[in-house]
């Protein structure tokens, strides 16, 4: 008993200290790869497609504004108040996913908690994984600054079928770089991340168009985002 304890506990300090330094390296230096990436990537191997990874990193100070005011428009309006959690999202969330007469599931994630996710995690649903989410949230939100969150965020992001990034998404779609997007365009990026594999900027149904019309209106609604 007294070894399987000394094994939990270094597991535990191990796991800590790893952890840690890894959101620390983060910080400052660019995340070159996802779990998400690569899974994505064998998907696409055991359907016969070839390797996909078109990522082009974009600094901060390049992403146009609207592309930023979009992301927080679409995502997660209280960006700038919140530390990692915003619980009445995720209450409201919990009542929608637990109606019998609501069809569609719905995330309460910030985007800490979605960059937590995309940047140190799995894929998948599973209270394990949303107890190593919060984990790594609240270190996120301690370590790093809201610019450095909504930077990688918007870098790593999946934004189609091998592509990752605003950048990447921006230069396919709309052949022009993030730092040029104009507000319906960067409200049409925003439209699609919650299923990027199945929507397209380029080629937005009713459904699509109708989320860029609200992400665009909660934008008009939003006051200046003071980094």
């Amino acid at each position: 008993m007294r070894l399987i304890l000394r094994i939990l506990k270094l597991t535990v300090i191990l796991f800590v200290g790893i952890s840690l330094f890894m959101v620390i390296l983060y910080r400052f230096v660019n995340p070159p790869i996802t779990w998400l990436m690569i899974t994505r990537g064998f998907e696409r191997k055991s359907d016969g497609k070839d390797w996909k990874i078109d990522k082009k990193w974009i600094n901060f100070d390049d992403i146009a504004d609207p592309m930023k005011r979009a992301a927080v428009a679409a995502e997660d309006a209280t960006f700038l108040e919140n530390h990692g959690f915003d619980f009445k999202a995720m209450e409201k969330a919990i009542d929608n996913n637990n109606n019998k007469n609501s069809h569609k599931l719905v995330g309460g994630s910030t985007i800490t908690q979605q960059t937590a996710k995309n940047v140190f995690l799995w894929p998948g649903r599973s209270y394990i994984r949303k107890a190593f989410e919060a984990w790594f949230t609240m270190l996120i939100n301690i370590f790093w600054s809201k610019q450095r969150v909504l930077e990688v965020y918007l870098n790593v992001i999946e934004m189609g079928d091998g592509i990752y990034g605003v950048e990447a998404a921006s230069q396919t779609y709309f052949h022009k770089s993030a730092s040029d997007l104009n507000k319906s365009q960067a409200a049409l990026i925003a439209s699609v991340w919650p299923n990027p594999l199945k929507w397209s900027p380029a080629n937005p149904d009713d459904h699509i168009l109708h989320k860029k019309y609200l992400i665009m209106k909660n934008m008009r609604r939003m006051g200046p985002l003071d980094f």
